[in-house]
């Protein structure tokens, strides 16, 4: 069980109309967070968070994530230098799901460089039907080289 509590779950009512976080962490104790731009808008990330990360973010006001990879906490631009500033935390009506709106520090926020993770688009005419049209366009471009801002310690 995590040292971190937020409020129980009250009734439907009190989850989607009230005005106490009440976030619902999944079973495997994660909640999904979209993470966007805090002036564009655009949708930076997509991650998870636990309620260690959450409550280190709001502690904080630094974007901290639960990396399912790595099995760790993180927080965003310990290594990279390319920090989330937390502007404004929103839940959606269900209280699954986070929405943070930051101001992203450094310029990108995929570890591949790019200022989005979703730097790729479906091209035109894809079709379920035909695999060999399922092709992926670069609509992004890199802010920075992943090789010599990750180095394998």
């Amino acid at each position: 069980m995590s040292a971190f509590v937020f409020p129980a779950r009250t009734t439907s009512a009190e989850i989607e109309l009230g005005t106490v976080l009440q976030p619902k962490f999944g079973p495997d104790g994660l909640i999904p967070c979209i993470t966007t731009d805090e002036t564009t808008n655009e949708v930076l990330m997509f991650a998870f968070m636990n309620a260690e990360s959450l409550a280190l973010t709001l502690k904080t006001g630094k974007a901290s994530y639960w990396s399912r990879s790595r099995n760790k906490l993180w927080v965003k631009g310990e290594e990279s230098g390319n920090a989330q500033l937390v502007r404004e935390l929103r839940v959606d009506c269900d209280q699954d799901v986070i929405l943070l709106k930051v101001q992203n520090v450094g310029g990108a926020a995929c570890h591949n460089g790019y200022k989005s993770c979703f730097y790729r688009k479906l091209a035109a005419g894809a079709a379920a039907e035909a695999p060999d049209s399922l092709k992926l366009e670069l609509i992004g471009r890199p802010v920075f080289d992943p090789a010599t801002v990750y180095k394998k310690k």
